[in-house]
């Protein structure tokens, strides 16, 4: 059901203080550092100085003016940052008085913050298991409030997730490097969450782009509760199963799988050198984004 726009206006701006915030106050040098631009820009030719290096001579200007010119280039600083968000159903669970979805927005609002304080630009792409949305690259607070209020507001057609989808129309659309962002749970797995189904895809985005995975989990998603007989719902596929919980190899069951799972996700990561953190609801995510930004 959605919600009237009055109720959204006040989620965005109570989102945009709380981020906001936190751009300003802790992120920005350590965003501009982290992601740096895309190399050295050309800025303008001066005298030739004792000691300059001669493979920077501007040929044709010194053959103009009949005396030695130099180049001298500056770091290209601006970026494009977009941001990955799966919005299929797993991301409306949450047990720590915070659903997947509203730490996904918050942790998407404070990176866009944080880039659009660098006067960088920042797109947004909704997946589930299929493309929602497609908000390309623009700079400015308002192109990142339009962002916010889509996370917070937005149905999607889809249930499941195709992450491997998502990243090869990213890869489609964004022809020239740029830093990304893939915010998910990352539970696109084969049954038994031995293997991945998004390895081809997130190794073609990484080889291309500068490509970070967030991962978004709930405590409750890596154990079993003893609550006795409960029915379970799978999100994604509607599936429901009832299950004893009372069970200690029910127990120790499931949470095998999360541990097989867990492994399966970190090893592609690093396999295809994706550097990633993985973020919990009810957790400080500020702390997480800090570990991320100093391994960079």
């Amino acid at each position: 059901m959605k919600e009237n726009e009055e109720d959204i206006l006040r989620k965005v701006r109570k989102i945009e203080i709380k981020t906001r915030g936190l751009s300003n106050d802790i992120f920005a040098g350590k965003y501009h550092s982290a992601f740096k631009g895309r190399g050295m820009a050309f800025s303008e030719v001066r005298d030739y100085r004792i000691g300059d290096d001669i493979r920077d001579i501007d040929w044709n200007v010194t053959a103009r003016n009949r005396k030695p010119y130099i180049k001298v280039y500056e770091e290209e600083r601006e970026l494009t940052m977009m941001l990955l968000v799966d919005v299929s159903a797993s991301r409306m669970f949450g047990t720590q008085g915070q659903l997947k979805k509203n730490l996904m927005t918050e942790i998407a609002a404070v990176l866009a913050f944080s880039a659009a304080q660098n006067n960088d630009k920042i797109g947004c792409i909704f997946f589930s298991d299929r493309i929602e949305k497609y908000v390309p690259p623009k700079k400015g607070r308002q192109h990142v409030l339009r962002i916010i209020s889509d996370l917070v507001d937005f149905e999607p057609q889809g249930k499941t997730t195709d992450i491997n989808g998502a990243l090869r129309f990213f890869t489609n659309v964004m022809k020239k490097r740029c830093t990304a962002f893939l915010l998910t749970d990352f539970m696109d797995l084969a049954p038994s969450g031995e293997n991945v189904n998004f390895e081809e895809g997130l190794k073609i985005a990484a080889s291309r782009h500068d490509l970070v995975g967030l991962r978004i989990y709930d405590v409750r998603e890596t154990a079993l509760p003893n609550v006795g007989i409960v029915e379970m719902q799978d999100a994604e596929t509607g599936r429901k199963v009832w299950v004893d919980t009372a069970s200690a190899k029910t127990r120790d069951s499931y949470a095998r799988y999360w541990e097989v799972a867990s492994a399966a996700i970190e090893h592609t990561l690093t396999k295809c050198r994706v550097d990633s953190v993985a973020v919990a609801t009810g957790e400080d995510y500020v702390a997480a984004l800090l570990r991320l930004f100093k391994m960079r």
